[in-house]
């Protein structure tokens, strides 16, 4: 029947030719004639009832649409408001549903990983002026201070200095500078004082290699002599030197004569703390970023842990490596299943509803895992006894250790503030430079210090309490952090209020100056953000993160 109309096309990809003059027509016409003498447009003829009838046309002066876009002409129906009557669900929908209610952890998972990204280094937390900065747990990778007055001292230390400053820090001596000093320069308490914060100990050392940062580090060692990365018989000494390093390190901290520690591998970093530091009265780790494969393994191994940054329902929720048996688990999530859809049975509709599988519900909680991992929300919390079977879980895991690339066969890092067997002593690099800076109306001095490498809490701390009596308590720092380890200034919940005398007398032979020790025996307040910016004017701290 549609063959025998002339012109016509049934999917409308080629429109009439009395379509396309009448249209032609109009336009002509309402273009020579005034606006308000425009004829309006004829009235179509009623459609024949052998060929499907076409839309009316708009009017000339509204612009009209492609008629080659849809078949169906019409504008966009605006979206439904909220209040109108229900949406039926289809049956993945209702499975969907049904799988929330019975892990509604997933919810929260969800809603956490939806939000958007916000950059760390990027924090709206405002500025605040006090008298002593907040504990600041992240690595800082550079420190650039600014002053009006210069850093000269802290150029060309004589040779008596130098070696004054490693006695002093080797043997934790307490230096106390007073408030204001007049000429830095020839305070040679001040030299030897800069040296002693400069020093830090890590393993393993190559010289020709920089061994912080490890993450990313890829291009940075890409080209550099490995002679163990095909040599097993040496990436087994390696590790062996690695473990008794690492051992010895936690009976340090174990003992409270030392601190604090980073390990440092090419997938995440590991903070170790002392009894007493990070609002907690044992010994706590923390882990980031993490995998699901990590996490994984670790509850293998029977290591309990929490994850801080999930939550679901207003609970911490937390991962116990203690697994009950396959038939155990199998029987528990039968009966949650089953009391989960009771009430399709009481309604008589549980014949027409497809309930999602236990295989097709443990892949979804995986996807939701997997979604989570290498972000600050993966990082993982382990106290108490649990960290002495996370040592010997970081040293047989093989993971820890890279199999191809430039990091391949290289053991982790081990960054101290303090000695520990088969350490080496380093030195961070410090120097100063002095530049015209642009002022109202003419070029004034700007003096700067720089100092780059692995910068850990109690050498920020020192540095800021130096420049404090040099610089006249007048100086502003900008601080470059290292990002994975940002996350690390999170508060852990708290059991109960810690008394910081205590604390400072526990940890009174850990290498530190009392008020460093003060400073990092805070709780630690900044969360998922660090410092960037501290400027301090008539002794009085302003600082940004």
């Amino acid at each position: 029947m549609a063959l025998s109309v002339p012109g016509y096309s049934p999917s409308f990809k080629k429109p009439p030719e009395t379509l396309r003059l009448r249209r032609k027509r109009v336009r002509s016409l309402g273009a020579a004639l005034p606006p308000g003498e425009r004829p309006e447009p004829a009235p179509r003829r009623a459609p024949r009832p052998d060929r499907p009838a076409l839309r009316p046309l708009p009017a000339a002066a509204t612009a009209r649409r492609n008629p080659f876009a849809r078949l169906d002409n019409r504008p966009p129906v605006a979206a439904e408001p909220r209040h109108g009557p229900p949406r039926f669900l289809d049956s993945n929908q209702e499975n969907d549903l049904l799988w929330e209610e019975k892990f509604p952890e997933r919810t929260a998972v969800n809603e956490l990983l939806q939000t958007p990204h916000v950059s760390f280094s990027e924090s709206d937390i405002p500025s605040s002026e006090s008298t002593e900065l907040p504990v600041d747990w992240s690595i800082k990778t550079r420190l650039l201070f600014t002053s009006s007055q210069p850093f000269t001292w802290a150029d060309h230390l004589k040779a008596q200095e130098e070696a004054q400053g490693v006695v002093q820090h080797c043997r934790s001596t307490e230096v106390t500078l007073p408030q204001s000093i007049q000429d830095p320069k020839l305070c040679t308490e001040l030299r030897c004082a800069f040296q002693q914060s400069l020093i830090y100990w890590l393993h393993p050392a190559f010289p020709w290699l920089s061994m912080f940062p490890r993450i990313g580090a890829d291009r940075k060692m890409a080209g550099k002599t490995s002679p163990w990365s095909n040599d097993e018989t040496l990436q087994h000494i390696l590790m062996s030197d690695w473990s008794v390093s690492f051992t010895s390190l936690y009976n340090l901290l174990k003992t409270k004569l030392c601190p604090y520690f980073y390990i440092c591998t090419y997938q995440f970093t590991v903070l170790f703390r002392a009894a007493g530091l990070g609002g907690s009265d044992v010994i706590t780790a923390l882990i980031s970023p993490t995998t699901r494969g990590i996490r994984e393994a670790m509850k293998n191994e029977g290591i309990e842990f929490s994850l801080p940054l999930i939550k679901a329902n207003g609970h911490e929720k937390k991962a116990s490596g203690t697994s009950l048996g396959h038939g155990e688990e199998q029987a528990i999530s039968d009966e949650d299943e089953e009391e989960s859809f009771s009430w399709l049975e009481e309604m008589g509709v549980q014949d027409k509803i497809r309930k999602p599988d236990i295989l097709s519900i443990k892949l979804r909680k995986e996807k939701h895992e997997v979604q989570m991992d290498h972000r600050p929300e993966s990082v993982v919390l382990v106290k108490g006894t649990n960290t002495f079977t996370l040592l010997n879980f970081l040293i047989n895991c093989k993971s820890l250790i890279a199999t191809s690339g430039p990091q391949a066969g290289l053991p982790p890092t081990l960054l101290s503030p303090i000695a520990f067997r088969g350490a080496t002593m380093q030195v961070l690099k410090a120097r100063s430079i002095n530049v015209k800076a642009q002022g109202l109306s003419e070029y004034r001095d700007q003096f700067s210090l720089e100092i780059t490498g692995p910068i850990m809490p109690h050498c920020l701390h020192s540095m800021i309490t130096l420049l404090k009596s040099s610089q006249s308590g007048s100086f502003s720092a900008g601080l470059y952090t290292h990002e994975p380890t940002v996350v690390f200034n999170i508060c852990p919940p708290m059991d109960k209020v810690l008394d910081k005398e205590a604390v400072h007398e526990d940890l009174a032979n850990c290498g530190l100056h009392p008020q460093t020790l003060h400073q990092i025996s805070q709780t630690p307040v900044l969360g998922k953000s660090s410092l960037r910016n501290v400027e301090m004017s008539g002794y009085i701290y302003n600082w940004r993160s």
